[in-house]
C-alpha cells in the first residue's frame, strides 16, 4: 500500500524492471538520501527536511521499511533480517557492491537530468552508508557522504576493514578522486557496526580526497555520548551548537554547498 508523508511528494522510479517509491521535497540541487535501518523513520524525515530547508531538492527512496513508522528494536531487527536475505543487499561482501547500487545510480542520473547543476549529492547511512562511495562511479554524483557505513558486517578482520565496493568500482572512484572529487565520511569511535579499520582503509585508498570525522564515544568522553551511539545525523544527533554531532551535521551541509553550488 502506498504511503504519503506530510510535506513530501511521492513518486515512483523504475530502473531495469525494479520500481520503488521515492519521496521528494524542496528545490535546488538534488540530494539523494539513502536511509538507515529500519527505513524512513521520523528522525530520517527530520534530517531530510533540514537538508531541504538549506535549499536542496531531497529524494528519499523507500528501500525498506514502512515510511513514517517510528524506530523500535523489534522493527529494526525485522527489517535487518529482511535485508540480510534480500538479493538487493550483499551484507557480508567486503570487496563487492550491493546490487541495489545500480538502481540508485540510475536514480541519481534521473535527478541530475531533471535538475541539472554541478551534480547530485548522495548520503548513505548505516547499511546504505557505503553505497555513497559506489555511486561515485557515476560522474553525476558530486557530493558523496558516508555516515556510519556498516557493510560488510564486521565478522573477521577482512570484513572489518572492507569498504563494500568492488575492485573495479574502487578503481573508478580513485580515478575520480585524482581528478578532484571529494568524499566525506563519519562515524562514532566506539561504533561496533562501523569499525575503525574501515576508515583506515578509506584513508589508505583515497588519501587526501576523503575527509573523515570520528566522534569520540568512548568512556568518559566530555559530551556524554554513549558507547552504543551509531546514527550521526539522525537518532544520535544532539542539535545544539558546539556539540560534535551538530558540527558533523553542519559539515555535511557545508560539503553539499561546496560541491553542488561551488
Amino acid at each position: 500500500m502506498a504511503i504519503e508523508l506530510d510535506g513530501f511528494q511521492r513518486q515512483s522510479f523504475t530502473h531495469d524492471g525494479a520500481e520503488k517509491d521515492v519521496y521528494r521535497r524542496g528545490s535546488g540541487p538534488g540530494v539523494v538520501i539513502m536511509t538507515e535501518m529500519p527505513g524512513i523513520t521520523p528522525s530520517v524525515i527530520r534530517f531530510a527536511e533540514r537538508v531541504a530547508t538549506e535549499g536542496y531538492t531531497v529524494f528519499l527512496p523507500q528501500l525498506f521499511g514502512t515510511p513514517g513508522k517510528p524506530l523500535s528494536m523489534p522493527y529494526a531487527l525485522s527489517e535487518l533480517a529482511r535485508a540480510c536475505i534480500s538479493r538487493e543487499f550483499a551484507v557480508l561482501a567486503a570487496n563487492e557492491s550491493s546490487p541495489l547500487v545500480d538502481w540508485l545510480r540510475a536514480l541519481c542520473r534521473h535527478v541530475h537530468a531533471e535538475l541539472g547543476g554541478k551534480g547530485v549529492g548522495a548520503i548513505g547511512m548505516c547499511i546504505t552508508g557505503n553505497f555513497a562511495l559506489s555511486l561515485m562511479v557515476d560522474r553525476t554524483v558530486a557530493a558523496p557522504v558516508l555516515s556510519q557505513p556498516s557493510l560488510p558486517f564486521g565478522l573477521g578482520t577482512a570484513r572489518r576493514a572492507g569498504m563494500h565496493i568492488s575492485e573495479r568500482d574502487l578503481a573508478a572512484v580513485k580515478e575520480r578522486c585524482a581528478s578532484g572529487a571529494q568524499v566525506l565520511a563519519m562515524r562514532f569511535t566506539h561504533d561496533a557496526l562501523c569499525p575503525g579499520e574501515r576508515f583506515v582503509s578509506l584513508r589508505k585508498e583515497l588519501g587526501p580526497a576523503v575527509e573523515t570525522i570520528e566522534i569520540d564515544s568512548g568512556p568518559g568522553n566530555r559530551w556524554g555520548i554513549p558507547r552504543r551511539a551509531h546514527s550521526v545525523v539522525t537518532n544520535d544527533l544532539v542539535d545544539e551548537a558546539g556539540h560534535p554531532t551538530r558540527q558533523a551535521l553542519d559539515r555535511v551541509l557545508a560539503f553539499f554547498s561546496e560541491r553542488l553550488r561551488g
